[in-house]
């Protein structure tokens, strides 16, 4: 299984004349942060709130927003006429010193902070019961979604990760070949500055062994094929929080192309190393969106 980061949950419920709507929209992040939108009777709740969310979600940047609603409206409320006083008193100010227009002025401060607030001090048992149900269909629903589109991700890097192996394959059939050039390269060096005649052959041999292995590329394909397999195991763990991991091993196949590239001193294979370099960035793009 594998989950996305990604994702929206919505959930409505009604009990009586009142409603309750619940909406999270999902992004990837590296931690658990939320940016909670709630009523202020859910202030007793909003730790309650948090922690339900982080058992579900575990990992992303959440916006969460939880009204509740009477008779198609909010709940009955008080106006806060100090504050609105006060209010009044600084905008007219403002607007004064600007020399601006102060146009509908009671709309603007029947919408500022704390002016309107709920008539009553908290819900009722029965009202945060509610709330936490609508609250867990929200979560449920956002993880559907999360679901799905993880099961995207994981196809997607299934191919990708397909593709470097393939790239691969082609670098471990030119190795032989490289390695036959750069022989041949070294031999009609030394043939043509040093002459044939006055080259020692054992020691030509031992100095062409010496130099191939500083140039050998073979453990590391042998390391990238392990972390590739690595990487399949982990897409198959029942686990979905794995995002962590898959991007750590992704680095570890990093390493081991870009060492290749660097050791092997050949255009062919610089070409497939390219084409793996490639694939594997698309590969992190993607594994940035899974949990």
């Amino acid at each position: 299984m594998l989950k996305s980061m990604t994702g929206f949950g919505r959930a409505e419920s009604a009990r009586g004349e009142t409603s309750i709507v619940v909406e999270i929209k999902s992004l990837n992040g590296k931690q658990f942060e939320v940016n909670l939108k709630i009523s202020p009777l859910l202030k007793p709740y909003e730790f309650d709130i948090r922690s339900l969310m982080q058992q579900t979600l575990q990992r992303g940047t959440l916006d969460v927003s939880i009204n509740i609603r009477q008779n198609g409206a909010t709940r009955p409320v008080v106006i806060n006429t100090d504050l609105a006083k006060y209010y009044y008193q600084s905008i007219t100010m403002l607007a004064n010193q600007l020399e601006l227009p102060q146009g509908d002025m009671l709309n603007v401060l029947m919408k500022l902070p704390e002016v309107v607030t709920p008539s009553t001090d908290q819900l009722t048992p029965e009202e945060w019961k509610d709330v936490e149900d609508t609250l867990r269909e929200a979560l449920t629903d956002l993880d559907i979604h999360r679901q799905d589109e993880g099961q995207m991700l994981k196809t997607d890097l299934q191919t990708r990760i397909d593709n470097i192996e393939q790239y691969s394959l082609k670098v471990r059939e030119l190795d032989p070949l490289r390695k036959d050039r750069i022989r041949q390269r070294l031999e009609g060096l030394l043939a043509e500055h040093v002459g044939k005649e006055n080259v020692d052959g054992n020691r030509l041999e031992q100095e062409l062994i010496f130099y191939l292995e500083k140039l050998d590329i073979s453990e590391e394909l042998s390391r990238l094929e392990n972390h590739l397999r690595y990487f399949r195991e982990i897409l198959k763990d029942e686990d979905p929080a794995k995002g962590k991991k898959l991007g750590f091993v992704l680095q570890e196949i990093g390493r081991e192309i870009n060492t290749t590239g660097s050791k092997a001193n050949d255009a062919g294979i610089q070409q497939w190393v390219v084409l793996m370099k490639d694939e594997l960035e698309k590969a992190k793009e993607q594994v940035l969106n899974v949990l």
